[in-house]
């Protein structure tokens, strides 16, 4: 499909002055992943004329960029974070646009509503850049609360690394989130409320779609319902919310409150009275990674790929030229060159959990002031 239309193809922007590698698609410049063939960059740290984006999370998509190329079904959530007023063209998974001559399509990764891979292809060449995706060891392990990776062939593939190393292997999800509410239930009985943390977006609404309704009231911060609005609103299903002022007091003791993880123990979070606390987050598969993020309890569920999934994703593209970026590279590049890779790396902005964490902190300082939360 060709379709030349719309802010990206209309945006004029200059070159950047990295000089790229004649043989590359995607190369590194100042501002981010570059395409000089197609001049429009993949998900920027600097401000650009176009910029296409795989996922809304805060090191990947910022403001300040002239035009967003993006999938349809993350405009919602693009719109919350960003701001309403961003000049935002979105595609279906799978549906191509020309920008200069260069093919761009977006194809599911799997991490968050809306998240994307970054096909581009250009004079019989195709480059795949990842964006963050989740693939498990687990065989039929999937983001029920977005579209499951899709593999893409290609001849060079730019794959993330967050959980780049042998120890990160993911448990199966339904047997994780089991655990929540098997943990929920049990403080629920005793007369203790449960503050569940977790990233306002992607995290939140993942853990909200496993939770047990009939367990208790399920309270959401006012960081997270915009984001559960913008998922029902693109038709993901997940069980009903409530504002911590609406849960009567008495009813508190079998609640359940999703926040983000800025919320611990500030006077949001003591609201609930007694409560027992556990954060989900891949880096609760680290020995100590609990003690130092001091709740009672650690939950091991992540978006991203784990060390096996890793593997199968970058196997399925068959490109016999892996990028890697963010994460554990050196452990990736060499495990990949072993294997007769051509390997190598770029040193990228992403993730750094700092964007996301300052977000996060901002949204929770208006506490249930759900309008300034979803600015």
């Amino acid at each position: 499909m060709r379709d030349t239309r719309g802010p990206m193809a209309d945006a004029d922007s200059a070159r950047t002055a990295a000089g790229p590698d004649a043989d590359d698609l995607i190369v590194l410049g100042p501002d981010g992943l570059y395409c000089p063939a197609g001049d429009f960059h993949i998900d920027p740290w600097r401000p650009v004329a176009r910029a296409v984006i795989t996922h809304a999370h805060a090191d990947h998509a910022r403001t300040g960029h002239g035009a967003y190329l993006a999938t349809a079904v993350s405009e919602g959530v693009l719109r919350v974070r960003l701001g309403g007023g961003i000049t935002l063209q979105g595609l279906a998974y799978g549906q191509a646009v020309e920008i200069d001559g260069v093919r761009v399509s977006l194809h599911p990764a799997g991490h968050v509503l809306g998240s994307a891979q970054v096909r581009v292809e250009h004079r019989g060449r195709v480059w795949v850049v990842s964006g963050d995706y989740f693939v498990s060891g687990v065989d039929g392990d999937i983001n029920t609360t977005c579209a499951p990776f899709e593999p893409v062939r290609c001849h060079c593939f730019i794959t993330e690394s967050t959980f780049g190393l042998p120890i990160y292997r993911w448990r199966a999800q339904r047997a994780v989130q089991d655990e929540i509410n098997a943990w929920w239930r049990s403080n629920a009985e005793a007369g203790r409320a449960s503050l569940l943390l977790g990233y306002s977006f992607g995290k939140a609404q993942r853990l909200l779609a496993g939770l047990d309704p009939s367990i208790g009231p399920i309270v959401a911060h006012g960081a997270v319902e915009p984001l559960n609005a913008a998922y029902r609103a693109a038709g993901v299903v997940l069980p009903p919310t409530q504002r911590l002022d609406e849960v009567p007091r008495a009813a508190l003791a079998r609640a359940i409150a999703l926040a983000p993880p800025a919320v611990q123990g500030s006077a949001w979070a003591r609201r609930l009275g007694e409560a027992s606390d556990a954060f989900a987050s891949g880096w609760m598969q680290l020995r100590g990674a609990r003690r130092r993020q001091g709740v009672d309890r650690g939950f091991v569920l992540s978006d991203h790929a784990d060390w096996p999934g890793l593997q199968r994703a970058i196997a399925a593209t068959g490109a016999e030229r892996v990028i890697v970026t963010h994460g554990y590279e050196a452990v990736m590049v060499r495990w990949l060159a072993e294997r007769g890779l051509r390997a190598g790396s770029f040193a990228t902005a992403y993730g750094d959990d700092a964007a996301e964490a300052a977000r996060e902190v901002a949204a929770a300082a208006t506490g249930d002031d759900v309008v300034q939360a979803a600015r």
